[in-house]
């Protein structure tokens, strides 16, 4: 097979594993939503509870982030990561087991530590398995799939408890997970020179440099990629020694100001999952199933700007990734403020969700290839942790000062609020430089 000329394409199997893993973590995360009217009854749960719940999740998930990002630098990413799937998949079947509101809160707890090592172990092997000119994309389409969980998850949540029970919900969404944590494990290495089934000239091509970045060994170097000269001056492109140590990458602005950028972008979205469906309701007045139709907009929009924006960072910027957190940054702030003039009707309201969720993930992704640019491989798993549990703590930080705003305050309030804390995310990522790598000796490395 090493003789083969014409390389296989294996990576791209990977990445569909990847995708298929992660939309299934998104659907055990979200099941709950359609479960939480029968759960409350059947266990007298407060609201107080139900939030309690959902912070649970979040607080365990952000807890887990580091340490496995670690121990994937550490032992790789195999092991590991099936071990979480699996382990995703039990604390799913736990929650239909479940005949308390403390054993759901346990249960909800170690789903989100069962699901934290997840993300970072499919960053890793994204950036061990794609060369760079297509990590963007392969990280579009990775952040794509846990879009695609809201879409899906309401309708089958209904079919399941309208034919079995709200337990079955648990039981049958466990199964998944089981298997494709088995297909992991016989078939993805963690390096894939491992793997038998990646040939020679597949290995080169993943190992390559970018085309369109020359090799630097001198930071005095003049900074060339392509045509995009006058880009690179404005987004600050630098050539620069990828962080080697744990040390190095807690000590790196553009790790912290990337980490705070996603902070504020997940709120943003973890706002919209958590309280657009209400906004519709006690706002808008609309019905139920315009409720459906319009709240899954932004979800339809979050998969198609993932999807863009990963092709337009490696093939329109030549595997820049600032230029997209850009757009997205600023233009959030633009459609944030433009909620406060949303319009009655549903589909001129589903279009500007629509068109808000587009541009909210157009750089949504690359805050998380970001790290794979200034990092050595070996170090890329901890500085991806430490923005994904930036992430995970605005996930469960921005919907609840929304909360907090709609008690004191109004709706208006409410984007007026998005709006500045995606300005804050710009200027942010303004700060940030965007880097090319230079060559490192053993002496540098050091």
């Amino acid at each position: 097979m090493g003789n083969l000329k014409k390389k296989i394409g294996f990576r791209w199997f990977v990445l569909g594993l990847i995708f298929f893993i992660y939309m299934i973590a998104g659907a055990d995360r979200s099941n709950i939503g359609m479960v939480v009217p029968y759960i409350k009854e059947s266990f007298q749960m407060s609201n107080t509870d139900i939030g309690a719940m959902a912070a649970f999740f979040y607080v365990a998930y952000a807890i887990v982030q580091i340490p496995s990002g670690h121990l994937y630098g550490k032992r790789g990413v195999r092991h590991i990561f099936s071990g979480a799937v699996i382990l995703t998949s039990i604390a799913t079947f736990i929650m239909g087991l479940s005949n308390s509101a403390a054993h759901l809160k346990a249960a909800r707890a170690i789903l989100g530590f069962a699901e934290g090592p997840i993300n970072i172990g499919s960053l890793t092997t994204i950036n061990r398995w794609f060369p760079t000119k297509e990590k963007g994309i392969a990280t579009g389409v990775f952040m794509a799939s846990i879009k695609f969980a809201p879409a899906f998850v309401p309708p089958v949540c209904a079919w399941i408890i309208m034919m079995y029970g709200w337990r079955e919900v648990f039981y049958i969404f466990a199964i998944p997970g089981t298997f494709f944590a088995i297909l992991w494990w016989f078939l993805v290495k963690d390096n894939p020179k491992d793997s038998r089934f990646v040939n020679e000239a597949e290995l080169e091509y993943i190992n390559q440099a970018d085309a369109g970045t020359p090799a630097v060994k001198d930071k005095n170097v003049p900074v060339q990629r392509n045509t995009h000269t006058t880009l690179d001056k404005l987004i600050r492109t630098r050539v620069v020694t990828p962080l080697a140590t744990n040390m190095q990458v807690l000590r790196s602005w553009n790790v912290w100001a990337c980490a705070l950028g996603y902070f504020l972008l997940v709120g943003i979205t973890y706002t919209i999952m958590t309280w657009i469906p209400t906004y519709l309701v006690h706002v808008k007045h609309f019905s139920i199933i315009k409720v459906g139709l319009v709240a899954s907009a932004p979800w339809v929009g979050a998969v198609i700007g993932n999807l863009l924006g990963g092709m337009a960072s490696d093939k329109l910027f030549g595997s820049r990734r600032k230029p997209t957190m850009l757009v997205t940054t600023a233009s959030t702030v633009v459609l944030m403020y433009a909620l406060l003039y949303a319009p009655s009707d549903p589909t001129a309201l589903g279009l500007l969700l629509l068109t808000a969720g587009i541009f909210l993930n157009f750089g949504y992704s690359m805050f998380l290839a970001y790290p794979m640019g200034i990092t050595t491989k070996e170090k890329c798993p901890f500085a991806a942790s430490i923005v994904n549990t930036a992430g995970s703590l605005g996930g469960a930080f921005a919907p609840f000062i929304v909360g907090v705003i709609l008690d004191t305050f109004s709706w208006d309030s409410v984007f007026i609020f998005l709006a500045g804390i995606s300005l804050a995310a710009f200027f942010l990522v303004v700060s940030m430089i965007e880097p090319i790598a230079k060559e490192t000796t053993t002496e540098e490395a050091k």
